[in-house]
């Protein structure tokens, strides 16, 4: 019998009564053999603020235990925001994950800890878990001597598309080679010692429709060429595409599952002033609710990713459409809702240049099927 494996997206996590926005979703998530979601904001009593940008807020670390009643048991932390109420912040809520019975991953004290796997089992099958930041800030990076994340650094080069100064560039985005080889060595040792390797890349360009950064998709792939079974992305606060690469499944992004902010959480208020070459116009375009929730519309469909494997590998991947409603809770959708979704992510893998078939099986969306014995295997 095939392993079941969910993955969602960010949790953030300052609402009062965190419970309530799991609960359409419990029954799933704690149905599942091993539910994995991702931690974006620091639980802490004692954070102090240490980023130059827009910080997140530091949130009870009770609030945790609506995660742990939820059916998760990993959780990935190397998000842009991990560090943001500094090493208080990053100590208090790896201890506050585990204290629930959960296990951290991404975030550590030092560099060597923050790129340390998690590893499970479930049914027989070994889990290994590792997880990156790929966008920053640099405040956010783990060292030999410092608290964060497991960085991936992404390199930014600029080009004139035509011969006038002062025109907007076009810009192109490169993995630097170290870190690349960091995270290859990360993977391959992983691979070496578990049936089942997941990587977390907290990556793209935020609410941008469709669009991938040029680093995306190599980094995502050299990921998988490395020993990675599952590529899971997060960070744009938006669906992304997925693909199937030597047999694997990668999702680019699955988006936000728990927006729970307060008004005082939403540091801009919900409102989304248009800087100039905004890469896009919804963006800056909250879409109004019962409660705050500073994003465009497309940014209410998100899924539940899924995986199932065996001791074979992966047996099936896809996922589940869900709809964040007007209170920012994320619904699994049905019939109509659920095509709705299924056909946004169809969409944008599509305008991305992505290339997956799905099949919509009741309330799973698949792309990805392991051939039966003689049946041509996925390229």
């Amino acid at each position: 019998m095939p392993v079941e494996v969910l993955f969602v997206g960010d949790l953030m996590l300052s609402a009062p009564d965190p419970a309530r926005f799991f609960a359409p979703s419990r029954e799933i998530l704690t149905g599942a053999d091993l539910a994995v979601g991702h931690l974006e904001w620091p639980h802490t009593e004692r954070g102090q603020v240490c980023v130059v940008d827009i910080p997140a807020p530091a949130n009870p670390p009770g609030h945790l235990d609506a995660v742990a009643d939820a059916g998760f048991g990993v959780l990935t932390m190397a998000s842009n925001h991990m560090f943001d109420q500094g090493p208080n912040g990053v100590a208090d809520s790896i201890a506050a994950v585990r204290a629930r019975g959960m296990e951290p991953v991404g975030a550590g004290m030092t560099i060597e800890e923050a790129r340390r796997p998690a590893i499970v089992s479930r049914d027989g099958v070994t889990f290994g878990f590792l997880s990156y930041n790929a966008v920053g800030p640099r405040e956010s990076w783990a060292t030999t001597v410092k608290a964060g994340v497991a960085p991936i650094r992404v390199l930014n080069h600029y080009e004139l598309d035509v011969a006038s100064p002062g025109s907007a560039p076009a810009e192109f985005t490169s993995v630097e080679q170290e870190s690349e080889e960091a995270m290859r060595a990360d993977i391959a040792a992983l691979a070496a010692t578990v049936d089942v390797v997941c990587v977390s890349i907290h990556k793209g360009m935020g609410f941008v429709h469709a669009t991938l950064a040029s680093y995306e998709r190599p980094l995502a792939r050299a990921a998988v060429d490395a020993g990675a079974d599952v590529v899971i992305g997060h960070h744009a606060h938006i669906l992304r595409g997925v693909e199937v690469y030597r047999g694997r499944p990668i999702f680019h992004g699955i988006n936000h599952f728990v927006p729970a902010y307060t008004a005082d959480t939403d540091p801009l208020g919900g409102k989304r002033p248009r800087p100039r070459r905004a890469p896009s116009i919804g963006f800056f375009t909250p879409d109004p609710g019962q409660a705050p929730f500073p994003f465009p519309r497309d940014s209410r469909h998100t899924m539940i990713a899924r995986v199932a494997v065996d001791d074979d590998g992966i047996v099936e991947a896809g996922f589940i459409p869900c709809y964040l409603d007007p209170d920012s809770v994320p619904v699994p959708c049905h019939g109509a809702d659920a095509d709705a979704t299924a056909d946004y992510v169809e969409c944008i893998t599509r305008d991305a240049g992505l290339s997956a078939e799905f099949v919509r099986r009741g309330q799973h969306v698949t792309f990805l099927d392991r051939p039966a014995a003689g049946e041509r295997a996925w390229a």
